[in-house]
């Protein structure tokens, strides 16, 4: 059926990146991704994020939901706020977010990013 898709992550092969060395604060975070929609024209994109432990500077100029599936992260904002992230936990970054994201321990999650 091409308008239902399952998310499992099996049936793609993934994507391996890092933070850009600009960005890096700490560790060697290695992020995997298996990206299910990717509508560049459209600006939207959804699929499944991993990352080892480690932590970089994130700025949002992009609408994001995400579920963590597994996993410990912090997203730390720039004005001093501190979110503890963990299996389960669902939530909404909005254009203008800048921060840390820091991976205590392999996290996993769903997204869903629009432009």
């Amino acid at each position: 059926m091409d308008l239902f898709q399952p998310l499992d992550p099996s049936t793609l092969t993934p994507t391996t990146d890092r933070p850009a060395p600009e960005k890096l604060v700490s560790g060697d975070p290695v992020f995997t991704t298996w990206d299910f929609e990717e509508r560049e024209a459209d600006g939207l994109y959804a699929g499944i994020w991993q990352s080892t432990p480690g932590a970089w500077r994130v700025s949002y100029e992009e609408w994001e939901y995400c579920r963590i599936r597994k996993g410990h992260s912090i997203l730390k904002g720039a004005d001093g706020s501190e979110q503890v992230l963990k299996e389960g936990d669902s939530f909404l970054i909005r254009p203008g977010f800048e921060g840390i994201w820091e991976v205590i321990e392999t996290t996993m999650k769903d997204y869903v990013i629009k432009l």
